[in-house]
């Protein structure tokens, strides 16, 4: 895919630099003509170069884009099995800190629970206490 977008700009390319030698042609064959005849045709080909420089402007505003593309395409690639990798050792670390997590919730949960069964029994041995005053 990338050899044939290649190939396409190179083409383009070429059909712009055959361009630019025939409007070159053109132009020192009409500056011979008769001035009447000359100042159109002059005036036609100033037209022909803008376009001309139009297309130029176009095809390396594209080229460089591709050129940006392919670079980040091969940059994907040669890390895409880094990443993988990469991907797979944080899957894991991150199951190991959930799992940490969890049983730490869980021995939280068992605190609180101990605390509160400590306070109630504090709380009745002090009813008892003060019943017995």
């Amino acid at each position: 895919m990338r050899k044939q977008k290649r190939q396409k700009f190179s083409e383009i390319k070429a059909g712009l630099d055959d361009a630019e030698s025939l409007i070159r042609k053109m132009d020192l064959e009409a500056r011979s003509l008769q001035p009447n005849v000359k100042a159109v045709l002059l005036a036609k080909l100033r037209e022909y170069k803008s376009d001309l420089n139009n297309l130029k402007s176009e095809h390396k505003r594209l080229a460089s884009a591709n050129s940006n593309q392919a670079a980040r395409e091969d940059l994907l690639e040669s890390g895409m099995a880094d990443a993988m990798s990469v991907s797979a050792n944080q899957r894991g670390r991150l199951m190991m800190s959930t799992e940490r997590l969890n049983e730490s919730s869980d021995r939280i949960k068992e605190s609180r629970r101990t605390m509160l069964e400590t306070e109630e029994l504090g709380v009745s041995i002090l009813q008892d206490l003060h019943q017995q005053r």
